[in-house]
């Protein structure tokens, strides 16, 4: 039957083709349709069935020509409006419009049936009503305009029989009138627009003929459409029917578009013989007919399937299909058509970043290989990079959370180096450095509100696992699995969402296939088959372990992230094309979803293709599938909470024979290509094609998510970039804009479960085979800066303000909670102030401190709600000087004159951020600021300075910025005048013209009410002293008036009297409904006393501070007047002058009135300290700074910076603080700007910066927590660099840098902005836990000691018969020691054995070190001759000590050689490694009986290094500091070496000591943490100190550091080997292990940087490091010891790591002073608790094997280089005395407690007993018994010891500059860089 209605139907075509050929006219229309789903009329309501495509294609083979396409009218517009479509449904019917032309047919579209929606019905009524048809008519033009392209026949009305019905019943014809005007006006609309390219119609029923044939007439209409129903059982005559038609339709073309057959069964052939009966006669013109009765019903289900493209056996149509059919036939402006709209508010926004591409620190940590270690290291990456440091990330977690800030992500998806936290692979290798990298980072990221995203694997494989066979080998199953569970045992308290791989699809293929990636195996067929079924499992069992052990207590998730381009076929209208498309995707895509998101196995075509290659290559088989058992699918399948997706381009496929090729095209029989159309990148993969990102979601939608509805997340997409512009990234905005476009069609279109979007990558990074070739960042990182900064590019810009509209919304929502803070000011009337003022008392309270407690830094935190802000002025950064309407400012004027300013720099552009807000407000929410000042610029709102002039688009700006900085949560804090005054104003006097005061206020008040709803915070003047003495009286700035007598007086008049209107506008206009503050941001130094016991220098001081601060606070914080000590100073110079009145005006009694009281709080600008003196200045000519009588110094002793005279003085601030409390009435204070300048070539490493924070914003907090001062806030400054006024662009004050050349103006962060986003989120500085104590013992052997060294301390340099030695010589050549002192007498200890142990039993020490004096028993230095009165007076004092059960602890070498062994090479000789041993044999025969501690050599750095290569200590030798040094080190370990031996050998058994050496060492830290370049320097500084001589000895030969570093450098110099000696193998086994303790001297910490001194050599030249104190670290006596306690517990867990945790005696540590003489010496007492507490922690806490600890030193003696001028001594012995008497210290009592405790008791246990402790004979005695310091002597000039200490550092380091072989004289870098040579050389002993 079928062939039959097939036969007919080729007929009818036939007809039709004739028809056509003969009348010139289109074919007719066999029509199908309309589309059914599930038995209804499919209307859009839901996504296209499947197959339709296939269906369509099925209907045009069959001879069909047109298909049906019913519109619905209500889903299309919801509304009944055109401006409100449902655009989804507009996107179905476009998609199957174009699905039905695809396949050849025609779409005859149909807008309406007949009966009028209920919800339009509703709003509009029936087809009575105008409105409804109205809405019909705009309804149908919206059809056209949206579908006529597609669409060439149109049914208005298919059923209008039934409307016509509808109507009142005649004689009333208006509503069928109407109705016919509306299908008229339908018709010619639709002609008007496309002309003659289609038709119209409207549609009845035939038994509607005689109903209707009125209306004939009346319309034109193309054709009409007719529907029929024939009963073969009854009498229907088909053609009679339409013979009766015809009389009535003009002859109009009949479409028989509804032929409905009843009972016709076997009658078919009947009916289609009636129509061509129709069809023959040559009186009907027919259109065309349905033909779905005559064909018979087809369903979409009906249709065949093809097993090549079904994924499936059910015969169902894949997934692939159902998506191509619904986007392959999409126009490209369809496709592209951009969406406007939200992703939901729970939306996740992220970007990315993976371990190796941006951690570094490759061996930080015991960070184990991984294979890309290997990989970059063998030379296999791009211009052999490596990704040793990589972003160093490692070291910078503030500074990638802080990127993350900026960009305003939710999300931060980063992955874990396995290797970092298990080296090995295993956990039994666990990293603990490694795991607290982590956790400090995802910590960051929670305290930011930032959700962690954690990769568990992201192709970093521990290089041990790939030694194994890597993913090849199963057992890598059971390690991940572990790993993994280690990972959520560690981490996943807080991460919540877990990938357990990233794309790995690319470690099998580009790592096991082709080879590309390490561990670059080329095995498609076998390898990476094995490597995804090992991955597959791997992954199960994490998921597994995480849901057994894990989701119930942590309700986390866990995923995997799948790669996978999208792929469209070539040729879409060929099915092997698409058949090859989908079988690409599930070679890559489904070969890892589909067993975990389907069914558990590999998908049925990967299988059967495979299969197929098999059978087709019996002898090659071209690749192996492995299989699961069904145990292993049923694990496997499920395994997924999300669904993540790596995608970034797509390609085009073609089927092709693969034959037997073992690749991926090849066993896939496909081809890729990319379409020449296509945006490349400059990665050779990436094409920028986002609309198959949507298709692709689709896809996996379809495909994967059936079974298990979980979400899909997007985990990776983005573009490289390289060369250009890479900050003006447009190509990857442009590709970021699309894709994530595409991803809201498909949330909000297509309804993919899209909750996460994630652009890759956060910045920069190292990527893989490509190195630094390729940037994907969002920030530029500069690879070549060991900075590492971090800049943000426009994309990241971009992507920021895309976060903020939670996708593309039109407008922002409605109801943003922008409430500004709240603040309720204080008013209160004060007195005037006196001369001196009350507030002298800060002088009395404050200068009178101490260094100590000057210098002790204070702990603790500022009030919950403190406000911290930063600042920024308008004309400094905006730039836009002339744009969009604004005036010019006097600033413009200036800097636009030539030679105005440094290079000619202006502000026109500045910091451009009149067009980057969005970049400034990046940098505000990545530091967290809670406010932030700027200012208004006057000429942009009022270009002439009058409201007349009104700048509409200068005020949008500020509305802008304003509603910007609330929408981020940042209070705005408004400046109205910040000095640049408009032009126009300016040539009418400016400020010296009163009625300026007049146009301010009506500034302030447009102002006020212009933004006052919303600026809670004013300031009505910046510095008005600056404005007044710069602008008018020094004429330095505009307006350059050069007036000092009389113009910054009138000035200063002008603006007190203009802020006050101001203020008084505010009061009475605005503040009941603002509610807000307005004051003004004076400007103040802190000004010292020079001599403050003098009552004249200190009403000096008080005066200078009137002059300046009082200015202006005592008329407005006081009593509406000037302070008296200004009115008096500047009435009496003017009397003097001969004026007749004062040049000082005077306020009205109405104008004082006016202005006291105008200020809600106390806000003031501070930047520096000076000492001033009372100075008689000169009468003429008049000037403001004659008036004070005052002298001006620098504080000397302060650090400088980058602008002359303003030196960082922090503690001034505390003072000034302190000061305006007390004389203003203790006001809530504001610090409105603090900050320091730094040279511009300081970019982004600006470390005196944040020590100029660091100690500043603490003396704020000792004013706020011990002063009781109201501190409410803080300001920085400032935001960013920018035009710093007379500086120009010179220096920069920001915590951001700006480069100044670019024209993007791009602002990167400094490590100061870090430092201070750290403050804030601190609220201060909070107690760390290294300087909390702790309470406990040391064991009960412990060893208390106190130390000595014999030219130190002995004396009688030539007594009985002792010999000369090296510092006997030293001392007495002129220059070499401080005072010209020497050790002669010394402390006379030689004769003093008594008084000694005296004070040792004093301080209860178990324990007493001190050197035996080498020339002393040995004058020249041999046995040779014993000098025996030498030995009788060391054995007397051991038998002294013994007697007083005190240990003697004896050094055999404390650097006072025998001067007749200097004379024959002294250490460079090696003869004198069997002398010292000689030496010490006899020391040991005569004395170690009773002596049972023995020290070798004490500190052979200072020998080897300060007395041999700065010459700076005996013998003075400088000239060969690149050899000698080592030379004598060298020689220094071997004598050491045979002296341990032979005890060993021939004491040890006999007297039973031991016996060691003693090393010292600082300990280093990175002066930026941040920098893997500072922490290699650290690292550097280390191991040349203490490791030049510990290395030998606990480990054999030199590091490895020392000999590769120094090897280098003297080859690089030309020398034939390295300058550092080699030991022979034998030498090396002789010197290792001798020791049996560590003795360690240890005092202080430094902060290293790397250095680079070209080719010098020298030992800081190899060392390649600078190094330099943290200015909060308290000072001693010593330039180069700092109070830094933390570092000596850090320097002893060194030594336990680094030499296998031997026993430590701490042989020396203590601190020196100088100066007056005071017994109470706190700083010592302090010095010692703090050390001495951080060695129990080392003991108690990290398990440290600390045996003893001994104070340096007993008593002040003769310090080396410095003579007696540090003294180091816990008793004072008084040189003004020949008897030399000893007195104890306040510190005395302390060690002594701390010994009788044995450490440190809990109070909370109540009194110990050992507390009760009072050292034997303790005294303490005030400074002024003391006789006072006599002046010295300096190269014969009587000099105060601070003058000749100046002089001596000065000649001391020309000594050390011509000691370095002359090249170092020409180098003013080495001398700059070598400040530690300069310290060491004035106590080589660190003494």
């Amino acid at each position: 039957m079928k062939r039959l209605f097939l036969a007919s139907l080729c007929l009818l075509c036939l007809y039709a083709s004739l028809s056509s050929e003969l009348n010139g006219e289109e074919g007719l229309m066999l029509l199908a349709g309309p589309l059914q789903s599930q038995e209804n009329v499919f209307h859009c309501g839901g996504p296209i069935p499947p197959g339709s495509g296939r269906y369509f294609d099925s209907l045009r083979g069959r001879g069909l020509t047109h298909f049906q396409v019913p519109l619905s009218w209500h889903r299309l517009l919801p509304s009944g409006h055109p401006r409100q479509p449902q655009r989804a449904v507009v996107s179905c019917y476009r998609t199957l419009l174009k699905q039905i032309l695809s396949a050849g047919l025609q779409p005859l579209v149909i807008l309406h049936a007949s009966a009028v929606p209920e919800d339009l019905k509703s709003q509009f009524g029936g087809w009575e009503s105008p409105d409804l048809r109205g809405m019909f008519a705009l309804y149908a033009e919206f059809s056209f305009r949206e579908f006529g392209e597609l669409a060439r026949s149109w049914v208005i009305l298919s059923h209008l029989g039934e409307v016509w019905r509808d109507g009142p019943p005649p004689p009333d014809e208006t509503y069928r009138q109407d109705l016919i005007q509306l299908i008229r006006n339908i018709y010619q609309l639709y002609h008007r627009r496309f002309g003659d390219q289609g038709k119209v119609s409207v549609g009845w029923s035939a038994s509607d003929n005689g109903l209707l044939s009125p209306i004939q007439t009346s319309l034109t209409m193309d054709f009409l459409s007719l529907r029929f129903e024939s009963n073969c059982a009854s009498t229907f005559n088909l053609t009679e029917e339409l013979s009766k038609l015809k009389m009535t339709s003009q002859n109009v073309p009949i479409l028989i578009h509804k032929m409905t057959l009843c009972d016709c069964a076997d009658s078919r052939l009947q009916v289609l013989g009636n129509v061509l009966q129709v069809l023959r006669g040559n009186s009907m013109k027919i259109e065309g007919c349905d033909m779905m009765d005559v064909l018979g019903t087809m369903e979409t289900e009906d249709l065949p399937t093809s097993p090549g493209v079904l994924g499936y056996s059910s015969g169902r149509t894949n997934s692939y299909q159902t998506v191509w059919d619904k986007f392959g036939v999409q126009l490209e402006s369809e496709r592209d058509l951009f969406l406007n709209g939200s992703f939901p508010s729970d939306f996740q926004w992220a970007t990315s970043s993976e371990s190796f591409k941006v951690e570094g620190g490759w061996a930080e940590g015991g960070k184990g290989e991984t294979i890309w270690d290997r990989f970059g290291h063998e030379n296999k990456v791009f211009a052999n990079q490596t990704a040793d440091q990589a972003c160093d990330s490692y070291h910078k977690v503030d500074y990638d959370v802080y990127l993350l800030r900026g960009l305003r992500v939710n999300t931060y998806q980063f992955s874990i180096s396995w290797a970092r936290v298990l080296p090995s692979g295993y956990r039994r290798s666990r990293s603990h450095k490694g795991v607290l990298y982590y956790q400090k980072l995802i910590d960051a990221l929670i305290e930011s509100g930032i959700r962690p995203v954690v990769t568990l694997f992201h192709w970093d494989l521990p290089q041990e696992l790939q030694n194994q066979g890597g993913w090849t080998n199963s057992s890598i199953i059971e390690a991940f699995k572990d790993y993994a569970d280690f990972c959520y045992s560690a981490f996943g308290d807080r991460v919540k969402t877990w990938n357990t791989f990233s794309s790995p699809w690319v470690v099998s293929h580009a790592g096991y296939a082709v080879g590309k990636h390490p561990p670059e195996v080329q095995d498609y067929g076998m390898a990476s088959y094995q490597v995804t079924h090992n991955i597959i499992k791997s992954h199960a069992e994490a998921w597994h372990v995480y849901n057994d052990k894990y989701r119930s207590r942590q309700g986390g998730e866990v995923g995997i992230a799948l790669n996978s381009h999208w792929a469209e076929p070539s040729d879409p209208s060929g099915y092997r094309d698409v058949e090859a498309a989908y079988r690409s995707l599930e070679f890559t895509l489904g070969w890892f979803a589909h067993p975990i998101f389907v069914d558990g196995d590999y998908p049925a075509t990967l299988k059967s293709q495979i299969d197929k290659k098999s059978k087709e290559c019996p002898h090659s088989k071209p690749a192996f599938l492995p299989g699961f058992t069904l145990e292993e699918s049923r694990r496997i399948n499920g395994t997924a909470d999300f669904f993540g997706l790596n995608h970034y381009t797509m390609r085009l496929i073609n089927s092709s024979d693969g034959g037997c090729a073992a690749s991926l095209q090849g066993v896939g029989d496909f081809q890729s290509r990319v379409h020449p159309s296509w945006s490349p990148t400059t990665s050779d993969w990436i094409y920028s094609t986002p609309w198959g990102l949507r298709r692709l979601l689709n896809y996996i939608a379809a495909e994967y998510l059936k079974m298990k509805k979980v979400p899909v997340y997007v985990t990776g997409n983005g573009m490289p970039e390289y060369g250009g512009d890479p900050l003006n990234d447009t190509s990857r905005v442009d590709y970021l804009r699309r894709y994530i476009n595409e991803a809201l069609k498909a949330r909000l279109l297509d309804g993919v479960d899209v909750r996460r979007f994630t652009v890759q990558s956060l910045m920069d990074g190292f990527e893989g085979r490509q190195g630094y070739s390729q940037r994907f960042g969002l920030h530029y990182v500069n690879f070549e800066d060991s900075d590492r900064p971090r800049t943000p590019k426009q994309s990241a810009y971009f992507y920021s303000q895309v976060i903020k509209q939670n996708g593309f919304a039109l407008s922002l929502p409605d109801g943003l909670d922008v409430r500004p803070t709240q603040f309720k000011p204080p008013s209160k009337a004060l007195p005037p102030s006196e001369v001196p003022s009350k507030s002298k008392v800060t002088w009395e309270r404050f200068s009178h401190q101490s260094k100590f407690h000057r210098q002790t830094y204070h702990y603790g935190t500022f009030p919950p709600n403190f406000t911290w802000g930063v600042s920024s002025s308008a004309y400094q950064i905006e730039g836009a000087w002339n744009a969009d309407g604004k005036g010019t400012s006097i600033w413009d004027t200036f800097a636009h004159k030539p030679g105005s300013i440094p290079g000619n720099a202006n502000g026109d552009v500045a910091c451009d951020s009149y067009h980057r807000l969005q970049e400034d407000l990046y940098m505000l929410r990545a530091l967290e600021v809670k406010s932030y000042r700027f200012s208004l610029s006057w000429s942009r709102i009022f270009p002439t300075g009058l409201r007349s002039s009104l700048n509409r688009k200068g005020v949008d700006f500020y509305n802008r910025v304003i509603d910007e900085l609330l929408l981020n949560g940042v209070t705005p804090m408004v400046t109205l005048y910040h000095w640049d005054l408009p032009q126009e104003l300016q040539n009418l006097g400016g400020w010296e013209n009163s009625s300026t005061t007049d146009i301010f206020a009506d500034f302030a008040d447009f102002c006020f009410s212009t933004f006052g709803d919303r600026v809670k915070f004013w300031l009505t003047f910046n510095q008005p002293h600056t404005i007044a003495w710069s602008g008018y009286g020094l004429g330095r700035i505009p307006p350059n008036v050069r007036q000092p007598g009389s113009a910054p007086y009138r000035v200063a008049h002008n603006l007190i009297k203009a802020h006050a209107k101001a203020y008084r506008i505010y009061d009475e206009k605005y503040r009941k409904a603002q509610d807000g503050l307005v004051s003004l941001a004076l400007g103040s130094d802190w000004v010292e006393p020079k001599a403050v016991n003098v009552l004249r220098e200190v009403v000096a001081a008080d005066r200078a501070m009137q002059f300046q601060l009082g200015w202006f606070a005592h008329p407005i914080f006081k009593n509406g007047d000037y302070p008296d000590a200004m009115k008096w100073q500047v009435g009496n110079k003017s009397e003097l002058q001969g004026l007749a009145e004062s040049r000082l005006p005077e306020f009205t009694e109405e104008e004082s009135k006016s202005i006291k009281g105008t200020a809600d709080v106390f806000c003031f600008n501070h930047f520096t300290t000076k000492t001033v003196s009372h100075a008689t200045a000169r009468l003429a000519p008049p000037s403001y700074e004659y008036d004070r009588d005052l002298a001006e110094e620098e504080v000397g002793d302060a650090p400088s910076t980058a602008i002359q005279n303003q030196r960082a003085v922090a503690w001034g601030l505390r003072r000034l603080l302190n000061w305006v409390q007390a004389e203003y009435g203790d006001p809530e204070i504001y610090i409105t700007d603090n900050g320091v300048a730094t040279d511009s070539k300081t970019k982004w490493d600006d470390a005196a910066r944040v020590f100029y924070f660091k100690t500043y914003i603490n003396e704020a907090l000792k004013a706020y927590d011990l002063d009781g001062v109201k501190l409410r806030g803080y300001t920085a400054a400032s935001l960013m660099d920018s035009f710093e006024w007379l500086e120009g662009f010179k220096v920069g004050f920001g915590l951001h840098h700006v480069d100044f050349q670019d024209l993007n103006r791009p602002r990167t962060p400094k490590y100061s902005a870090h430092f201070y986003h750290r403050v804030i989120k601190d609220n201060g500085f909070p107690m760390p836990e290294d300087e909390k104590i702790l309470y406990g013992n040391f064991a009960k052997n412990f060893i208390w000691s106190t130390a000595t060294a014999s030219y130190q301390i002995e004396g009688g340099w030539r007594a009985d018969g002792k010999g000369l030695s090296i510092w006997d010589r030293f001392a007495h050549t002129p220059l070499r020691v401080f005072n010209d002192d020497n050790g002669d007498v010394a402390c006379d200890s030689y004769n003093k054995i008594d008084e000694d142990v005296s004070m040792l039993r004093q301080l209860k020490v178990t324990h007493y070190r001190f050197s035996i004096s080498w020339p002393r028993v040995l004058p020249d230095g041999t046995t040779d001759y014993i000098n025996e009165a030498g030995l009788s007076y060391y054995s007397r004092l051991v038998d002294a000590l013994l007697e007083a059960n005190i240990q003697p602890h004896v050094t055999l070498y404390h650097w006072d050689l025998p001067q007749a062994l200097q004379d024959i090479g002294g250490w460079e000789n090696e003869t004198i490694v069997l002398k010292f041993r000689d030496y010490a044999n006899l020391i040991f025969r005569r004395l170690g009986h009773k002596v049972k501690f023995w020290i070798t050599i004490n500190e052979p750095y200072n020998i080897a290094n300060v007395g041999h290569g700065y010459g700076a200590a005996a013998p003075g030798i400088s000239f060969r500091p690149g050899t000698l040094p080592y030379i004598v080190g060298h020689n220094l370990l071997k004598a050491h070496a045979e002296a341990w031996h032979l005890y060993d050998d021939e004491y040890r058994s006999k007297q039973g000591g031991i016996i060691s050496i003693t090393i010292n060492s600082d300990w280093s830290e990175p002066r930026n943490p941040y920098k893997q370049a500072d922490v290699d320097a650290a690292r550097r500084v280390v191991q040349f100190y203490i490791g030049w001589f510990a290395h030998p000895i606990f480990k054999g030969d030199y590091s490895d550091m020392m000999k590769t570093i120094i090897r280098k450098r003297s080859l690089e110099a030309g020398l034939p080997k390295s300058r550092l000696p080699e030991f022979t193998a034998q030498e090396v086994e002789r010197i290792k292990g001798t020791f049996d303790y560590f003795g360690f001297n240890h005092y202080t910490t430094v902060l290293a940087f790397p250095v680079d001194f070209g080719n010098l050599q020298h030992y800081d030249a190899d060392r390649g490091a600078g190094t330099i104190a943290d200015r909060t670290w308290q000072d001693s006596g010593s330039s180069w010891l700092k109070v830094s306690p933390f570092g000596f517990r850090r320097i002893l867990n060194f030594i336990k790591e680094e030499y296998g945790n031997p026993p430590i005696i701490i042989t020396e540590n203590g601190i020196s002073e100088r100066g007056p003489v005071d017994l109470n010496d706190l700083h010592r007492s302090h010095y010692y608790e703090k050390y001495i507490n951080q060695l129990l922690k080392a003991y108690v806490l990290d398990g440290v094997d600390i045996r003893g600890y001994t104070a340096w030193s007993l008593m002040d003696n003769l310090e080396w280089a410095t003579g007696f001028s540090e003294r180091f001594g816990l008793f004072y012995v008084n040189h003004s005395d020949p008897k030399l008497p000893r007195v104890a210290k306040t510190s005395v009592a302390t060690y002594a407690t701390v010994i009788a405790c044995n450490g440190f008791p809990d109070p909370a246990t109540g009194p110990h007993e050992c507390l009760d402790h009072e050292a034997e004979g303790t005294t303490s005695a005030p400074a002024t018994s003391l006789p006072p310091v006599a002046p010295v002597n300096f190269l014969g000039i009587a000099l105060s010891a601070r003058d000749a200490e100046i002089g001596l550092n000065a000649l001391l380091a020309l000594l050390a500059v011509a000691a370095a072989l002359g090249a170092v004289c020409a180098s003013f870098y080495f001398l700059k860089t070598r400040r530690r040579f300069e310290e060491i050389c004035l106590t080589p002993n660190n003494e």
